[in-house]
């Protein structure tokens, strides 16, 4: 029996978040004092990731302002200690389009999420031991996005980041390798429209798998061993 194609039907959504990692990155604010905020715009080429963010938020300051920072990538498992921190921000005064949202001060986000800080290696603001992956990240770029339109110039960038470090749980390296994540044990947390979701099993071998993984280093994982060996 012919399987009936399903047909399309335009809509026009308020976002577009299909699915992406939940990360929270940690920051240093003007005091000193640790920023912690959960993102799901993110994606990874190499050791470098983009990071979209709001242009006046507080993360993407203290990322500008510093240049520095951490990605914590959470399990499914913290989605409870992640969801502590929605609707929170370090701006203090709140912005106007924070507020309109619901979005309140908090100073100690590591406290309001439940979380525990640890001291960085190649940079200031700490890692989070709960988060089974850990990222030390310096700025290498900052893109304009929407820089066309006048009505949000300004207002969102794309932060390119050079990964410095890569910590993980033991219990997420692939046995018997010194460098190799085991997908079936990592699993991350997912935002999709505003949701959170765990990570399903594998549903169909991948043809990609079958190129070593050693073939994708490339030489920023060099300079992150010479910027470990300078500043640690």
């Amino acid at each position: 029996m012919a399987m009936t194609t399903p047909s399309h039907t335009r809509i026009e959504p308020g976002i577009l978040y299909f699915g992406t990692p939940v990360v929270l990155i940690s920051t240093l604010n003007e005091d000193g004092s640790a920023n912690l905020a959960p993102m799901s715009s993110a994606f990874w080429l190499g050791w470098r990731a983009m990071l979209g963010l709001g242009a006046r938020s507080k993360t993407a300051q203290n990322l500008l302002r510093t240049r520095e920072g951490v990605l914590n990538l959470p399990s499914d498992s913290l989605a409870s200690a992640v969801d502590r921190l929605a609707l929170t921000t370090g701006s203090d005064p709140v912005p106007p389009t924070k507020r309109r949202r619901g979005y309140h001060f908090v100073a100690d986000k590591f406290a309001r999420a439940g979380l525990t800080p640890v001291a960085s290696e190649t940079v200031g603001p700490p890692r989070v031991a709960e988060c089974p992956v850990n990222m030390e990240v310096v700025v290498e770029g900052v893109h304009p996005v929407a820089d066309d339109d006048e009505a949000q110039r300004g207002g969102i960038v794309a932060i390119e980041v050079r990964v410095q470090r890569v910590y993980v749980h033991e219990e997420i390296r692939m046995a018997g390798t010194t460098d190799r994540i085991d997908p079936d044990a990592w699993r991350p947390l997912i935002m999709s429209f505003q949701k959170l979701y765990g990570l399903g099993p594998q549903v169909h071998p991948s043809t990609l798998a079958r190129i070593p993984e050693h073939l994708y280093r490339g030489p920023d994982i060099e300079r992150a061993r010479e910027a470990a060996i300078t500043t640690g």
